[in-house]
């Protein structure tokens, strides 16, 4: 028999395994559409066996235990909390505490992405360059693709925020703006068109960051600008 999105829910109420709940996905972010499954996380104090991962097209149920919601070395998994609805905190606040830490960035994580992103952004955007101008075009779109979501991860981690997925990018800027000129509709018409050319826009924050080192350690970038 298929478990539903209520009787889980119900389950979880009932079962004093169960410390947390968490809802993420479209419908914790009012995105869904008929064809949204929901997406749940089961918090247990520790996996021992009487609640199991399962997926299905309505309902994906992630059971994860406190350790491991305390873990933020999952970067790319992370985004998923940001927006994520707390449905059941039986640890006095402590799971909306750890769902906080997952979906934001410390000033230290802060930089450390922004350096190891924005190093690998200016890495495919200088390789698009001299491919362009050695006469391989093609060889330049396939870098300006690898460089879009390195960008994205600059971008954000410059404002202390997680770079959203693609598909939640139009959610994340309507509902978190970023400054001028980052719009939803900017950011995805460049990128689709050529990551580049927001090379001297990103340098201009990144410089005023603080992390013009990272692109001096470039030399000269002329080829960019």
């Amino acid at each position: 028999m298929t478990t539903s999105y209520a009787d889980l829910l119900r389950r979880c109420e009932t079962d004093p395994d169960v410390v947390g709940v968490v809802l993420s996905g479209s419908h914790a972010r009012a995105m869904a559409t008929e064809h949204s499954d929901f997406d749940v996380y089961v918090v247990v104090p520790e996996h021992n066996g009487r609640w199991s991962t399962s997926r299905t097209p309505a309902l994906d149920t992630i059971v994860i235990s406190v350790e491991d919601l305390a873990d933020v070395s999952h970067g790319w998994q992370r985004y998923s909390y940001r927006g994520a609805r707390v449905l059941l905190d039986r640890l006095g606040g402590r799971i909306a505490e750890l769902v906080h830490a997952q979906g934001t960035l410390t000033p230290t994580e802060s930089d450390t992405w922004v350096r190891e992103q924005l190093d690998g952004y200016v890495n495919f955007i200088y390789r698009a360059a001299k491919s362009r101008r050695d006469g391989r075009p093609e060889l330049a779109d396939l870098d300006e693709i690898e460089a879009a979501p390195w960008f994205l991860s600059t971008l954000f981690a410059l404002y202390g925020r997680i770079r959203p997925y693609n598909k939640f990018l139009r959610w994340e800027l309507d509902t978190h703006p970023l400054p001028a000129p980052w719009t939803a509709g900017y950011l995805i018409k460049s990128l689709t068109e050529r990551p580049s050319m927001l090379y001297p826009e990103l340098e201009h924050v990144a410089r005023a960051k603080g992390f013009g080192d990272v692109l001096d350690a470039w030399g000269d970038l002329a080829i960019l600008r």
